[in-house]
């Protein structure tokens, strides 16, 4: 008996990422075949939470591609790795050319191309698509990030575009960002960016509390007021109700978290892409240390009672002047993060030949996302004026906000010397920015250094392009080694 087919897509993985989506698609009036490994679990939901809705289920992969329309459609929400190429291989003898296969998980970019290049050669059409929000954004909105086979985007734009969030001025926050593995490449320097996002937000809390005194009622006072101007943002909010909430013995709920925090993995893997590419991602690398730091924890404690350094002192004097200060020192130091982020994706975009619309991304991370906010349509609009912008910093925009904060900036910074406050993140964003407006580094120095020890050579000022070497004690000899400016 044959099966008509009627669902718009399919999707595999019914965790809670993979159900809130498929209601999602549902409201929206697509009808969607659930198929889940442990076939138990798909009775389960139809029977509860997709109870009433027009989602239908399966209980074999052959099963649910007879119930798909052609081409078919085919989500993956599963654990990312061997899961998603085992999936795949049980799929390819129930699809044929021009069918569609859809990640949307949390994928490594390099395994998105491979995925993308193997089944092209089969005339399957890949879609590695970055998906934000958590549970909340699959369930009413998220930020969906697709790349791959750019012949699937008609087909599946339709449902992406009505299920993403949307940004104020309605636009939808999902466009097709470019081929092989460009999807997850945007969506993993979207989580790096949340890295720093994140300790950049826990800094301002240590300050807060170390050298302002303020408790966690007054700190969400100031961070509610703060999500009213220029950091007006999600993180910025959650961090405010974060720092109100009390248990039920009326304790605040953040001081009795333990300070050691882990990574799964994609600020990790966004650093070493920085690393790979020779672009100084150095937020983002700092955030991720500053993890790997916290996890120190026993090491910390026993450090704390024997290494000698400044307590901080608490000192509420111009107490509005100096949260100003803090407010402009983080500003600042995210308008940095977001410069870093997008330097690297203009270099892989570059080296992989993506063409990637950095407006358009800007766009897709304005709703839906961990790192949404209104400071993104800023972003925005720098790429609309120059689709060819070489960094953040040379827009208008962006120079004179960073000029603007430049005094409380610095303020923020030495404060957090003096009192020995660490504060990885926002050290190195202004590291960076001077760094960057310095037109001469010391690396002469280091390139000196290199053929001093090592013949390495060294390019000379009056002649780029040209290596030479110098026999700098007379015994070292003419010979020169390999050249290297890395």
């Amino acid at each position: 008996m044959s099966i008509q087919p009627t669902a718009d897509i399919a999707l595999i993985g019914l965790a809670v990422m993979g159900q809130n989506l498929i209601l999602n698609m549902n409201d929206h009036g697509f009808v969607v075949c659930a198929y889940n490994r442990t076939v138990s679990k798909v009775d389960d939901f139809l029977n509860n939470e997709a109870k009433g809705t027009n989602v239908i289920g399966a209980h074999s992969i052959e099963e649910m591609c007879a119930k798909l329309k052609r081409p078919r459609k085919v989500m993956l929400m599963v654990k990312a790795g061997s899961a998603v190429d085992a999936f795949i291989d049980s799929l390819l003898p129930f699809l044929e050319k021009g069918d569609i296969i859809i990640d949307g998980g949390n994928s490594h970019f390099p395994d998105s191309q491979a995925r993308y290049e193997r089944l092209k050669e089969a005339g399957i059409l890949f879609i590695g698509a970055g998906v934000s929000g958590g549970e909340e954004g699959a369930r009413y909105g998220p930020s969906i990030m697709p790349g791959g086979n750019s012949e699937a985007w008609p087909h599946v734009k339709p449902i992406f575009q009505a299920i993403s969030a949307k940004a104020p001025d309605g636009q939808a926050c999902c466009d097709w960002v470019g081929e092989g593995g460009s999807g997850h490449y945007v969506k993993m320097v979207h989580n790096g960016i949340e890295y720093g996002d994140m300790q950049l937000i826990s800094e301002c809390y240590h300050l807060m509390k170390e050298t302002l005194g303020l408790t966690p009622q007054q700190m969400s006072e100031v961070f509610t007021k703060w999500n009213t101007g220029v950091l007006d943002s999600y993180l910025i909010e959650i961090t405010s109700g974060i720092l109100s909430f009390k248990n039920e013995n009326n304790e605040s709920l953040i001081e009795l978290i333990r300070d050691a925090a882990g990574q799964k993995g994609t600020g990790k893997w966004t650093s070493i892409s920085a690393l790979d590419e020779g672009i100084p991602v150095t937020l983002v690398a700092e955030s991720v240390f500053a993890r790997c730091l916290s996890a120190l924890k026993d090491e910390r404690v026993r450090a704390s009672s024997v290494l000698a350094g400044p307590k901080p002192a608490v000192n509420s004097t111009e107490l509005q002047s100096k949260i100003d200060d803090l407010e402009q020192s983080l500003y600042a130091s995210k308008i940095i993060s977001y410069a870093q982020g997008f330097m690297l994706m203009r270099d892989a975009s570059r080296s992989n030949n993506w063409n990637l619309n950095f407006g358009s991304i800007a766009l897709m991370w304005r709703g839906g996302c961990i790192i949404r906010s209104a400071f993104l349509g800023d972003i925005k609009n720098a790429f609309d004026k120059n689709p060819n912008l070489e960094n953040l910093l040379f827009d208008d925009f962006f120079k004179n906000a960073t000029t603007k904060a430049q005094s409380g900036w610095r303020n923020t910074i030495v404060s957090c010397v003096t009192n020995g406050i660490p504060t990885p993140a926002m050290s190195t964003a202004l590291s960076f920015y001077d760094g960057y407006r310095t037109a001469k580094l010391p690396a002469n120095m280091i390139q000196a250094q290199r053929d001093y020890f090592g013949a390495h050579t060294y390019e000379l000022e009056s002649n780029p392009g040209t290596w030479v070497h110098t026999n700098w004690t007379g015994t070292g000899g003419d010979v020169s080694s390999s050249s290297y400016n890395v």
